[in-house]
């Protein structure tokens, strides 16, 4: 993952976990949030480090990799 400009994963952050770029929020954190309902703007002013383009490469990874696992119809 470490070819996306948004994220980044490192042994010592997080546990490893994908996070965003200079930040310890998880991908998992804001997905989470997204998925509970909050908005973009309750995400971006939960989450002040991250970027309103983090936010949507977020979004857009996630759209990628949903792409990936649904099955042939």
């Amino acid at each position: 993952m470490s070819e996306n400009a948004h994220f980044d994963a490192k042994p010592d952050v997080c546990g490893g976990e994908t996070v965003i770029r200079g930040t310890r929020v998880t991908l998992r954190t804001l997905l989470a949030s997204l998925a509970d309902g909050d908005s973009i703007a309750e995400v971006l002013a939960a989450y002040p480090t991250i970027s309103e383009e983090d936010l949507k490469a977020v979004i857009a990874f996630a759209a990628a990799s949903a792409e990936e696992d649904l099955p042939a119809v």
